[in-house]
């Protein structure tokens, strides 16, 4: 029930462009995006009840991510989460640590938003953090499947540079 991994935008191993990693991790889908231009500017559909990696409605917001800042890790017991970056260029990152996953240890790495418009679903369990590259923020806009209980957050943080995760936020070359 995933969306087409192959076809123009696609980079090695059917990943989409932009994506480093050997396998996505188990659960995670991505749609490419498609601005629609005309004279006036342009529109760009994100998500739709009618995507096959659609699951449900709890609510949308922005988050936006200066340069050189980390935003993460946390994951959720619930909720799975849309991400789209609608301005600037933002590296998200997933870590698959849920023992009974068969992709368990994997990192996926995508670089997002203006020049590689894309949506990837992240699912319950999987760390995830993002940072932004260049010089401008970069905003994300979020669709989850729960609303925020600001009573009983389903949000679990881990710092960003925690050495049980197998991740260096530096700039890497190539």
């Amino acid at each position: 029930m995933g969306a087409d991994n192959r076809g123009a935008g696609s980079g090695p191993r059917g990943l989409p462009s932009g994506v480093r990693a050997k396998r996505l991790i188990h659960g995670v889908e991505h749609k490419a995006l498609r601005p629609i231009p005309d004279e006036r500017g342009y529109l760009m559909e994100m998500l739709r009840a009618d995507d096959a990696i659609f699951r449900k409605f709890g609510q949308v917001y922005l988050s936006v991510v200066y340069p050189g800042v980390v935003k993460g890790w946390h994951y959720h017991k619930v909720q799975t989460d849309y991400f789209v970056i609608v301005k600037g260029m933002v590296k998200v990152v997933l870590y698959d640590d849920r023992p009974d996953s068969p992709t368990r240890g994997e990192v996926n790495e995508f670089f997002m938003g203006e020049t590689n418009p894309l949506l990837i679903t992240i699912p319950p369990g999987v760390l995830h953090g993002m940072k932004a590259v260049g010089a401008e923020p970069g905003f994300l806009v979020n669709c989850p499947t729960e609303p925020y209980d600001y009573g009983s957050p389903d949000e679990y943080r881990v710092d960003p540079h925690d050495p049980s995760v197998p991740y260096d936020w530096t700039a890497k070359d190539g």
